[in-house]
């Protein structure tokens, strides 16, 4: 069962009028024909937003002095030589497939800014945010049924002072911004920007000439803002409604109780699993976030990685296990069904957290190192990409930047560096080709 607004619908639903529009609006869509992907079929990025310590969790150092590598003991993985946290057990019997990055670098301390950095590759311009990896994919590829861009979790990053300004399609406008489904930890999918027609039950939208003849009426009454667009925007919102196959993609209750119990019953679980799902429908970039908010410990929060107190608590309570127990699904999932080789999944948030233990017993911002998983797509598994210090405070090897991030997504997801260029996105940045 999915939800259509907040009213429960058993693959039913329908919108208001000035929703309807909103919800258009956000569905990305190309202005040509959709171009040929590359290797990967789908990108699903796993935004760990708050960012999780790197010591705590794939880089740590069991020889620092206690103030820089905590309590956590390490594990072996099965990567010969190459150890995580006790905190990761699934994950390290899975390091054959997937590769770990150690010299991720950011260029600012602030959520937000950092944020925009990591998911866009580049700093804030002068006239606004650059598109999101997701946006630039979506105007490159285009979508079907579904949009080609789909952002699942409670709302686009932010923390309490706003939002993101990279989350999505930037000084390209709305219409790149991700299409937003959530998902609760129960399994039940939301799309909050689709709400019901004035009038309409549930059951009465099985009559499409009803459901058609009011959208028809919705049209001519002039509600648009961008009537240009009206009809492109609107079917695509539309098909998420009318089309068997979307909303068969949205459905969890379709999985077996086995499969959504491998997961986790949590929001990031369940989200990781509809992201599966929608990259078996062929949606482009899927990106699920960790939490709607950074704080780990404030009201309206779903517990993000911003650990700046209870950091050695929430750790192995709440953020190891639920990341460990997803991932690890997720990848095994993917195999099971031979979508790894199609499937590029990224994991990582916006910067590290700082190698010396603060006065609350936790730790702070430091974007000046930090960790990333690389899985699929012909990326090496059991491969270590840069390493750091002796306290995890800076990369003793080149530094990987989040344009060279962004390059490699986009080179994979079929956006070359010829097709960048004449986007004008990352200009010269080059992919990572350690990974591969």
């Amino acid at each position: 069962m999915f939800e259509v607004g907040s009213f429960p619908s058993a693959l039913h639903g329908g919108v208001s009028r000035r929703a309807f529009l909103a919800a258009s609006a956000a569905v990305p869509f190309a202005g040509t024909a959709a171009a040929t992907p590359g290797r990967a079929r789908s990108v699903i990025v796993l935004w760990l937003w708050g960012a999780p310590s790197h010591i705590d969790t794939f880089d740590p150092k069991p020889n620092a002095p206690a103030e820089v590598r905590g309590p956590f003991g390490t594990i072996p993985t099965r990567t010969a030589g190459v150890r995580v946290t006790e905190l990761f057990p699934k994950t390290a019997a899975r390091s054959d497939r997937f590769a770990l990055v150690r010299s991720n670098v950011n260029f600012d301390g602030d959520h937000l800014k950092a944020g925009s950095i990591g998911l866009t590759g580049v700093l804030e311009g002068k006239d606004g945010a650059a598109p999101n990896f997701g946006s630039v994919v979506a105007r490159h590829r285009g979508g079907g049924d579904l949009p080609a861009f789909v952002a699942l979790g409670r709302g686009n990053p932010r923390d309490v002072v706003g939002p993101m300004k990279g989350f999505g399609g930037g000084t390209w406008g709305r219409n790149y911004d991700p299409f937003l489904v959530g998902c609760t930890p129960a399994g039940e999918t939301d799309i909050p920007a689709l709400r019901l027609l004035d009038g309409l039950s549930p059951a009465a939208l099985d009559d499409r000439r009803r459901l058609l003849a009011e959208l028809d009426r919705v049209a001519r009454t002039g509600d648009a803002a961008a009537p240009g667009r009206w009809d492109a925007a609107t079917r695509r919102a539309y098909a998420l409604l009318t089309t068997p196959d979307a909303r068969a993609a949205l459905d969890l209750s379709r999985e077996r109780g086995s499969t959504r119990d491998a997961y986790g019953h949590t929001s990031f679980g369940q989200s990781c699993l509809l992201a599966r799902r929608l990259a078996e429908a062929g949606v482009p970039y899927i990106q699920v976030n960790w939490s709607q908010y950074v704080e780990a410990m404030t009201p309206n929060c779903d517990f993000g990685w911003d650990t700046h107190v209870f950091n050695f608590d929430l750790l192995p309570d709440r953020h190891g296990p639920v990341f460990d127990r997803a991932y690890a699904a997720l990848l095994d999932d993917l195999r099971d069904r031979g979508m790894l080789d199609s499937t590029l999944v990224l994991a990582m948030g916006e910067f590290g957290r700082t190698p010396r233990v603060n006065g609350q017993a936790s730790r702070d911002h430091w974007p000046q190192c930090y960790f990333s998983l690389w899985a699929g797509c012909g990326v090496r598994g059991g491969t270590v990409v840069g390493d750091s210090d002796r306290t995890g405070a800076a990369p003793l090897t080149e530094p990987i930047t989040p344009g060279m991030v962004g390059a490699t997504v986009l080179e994979l997801a079929g956006v070359d560096s010829q097709a960048r260029a004449e986007l004008r996105v990352l200009p010269g940045a080059r992919a990572i080709h350690e990974l591969f």
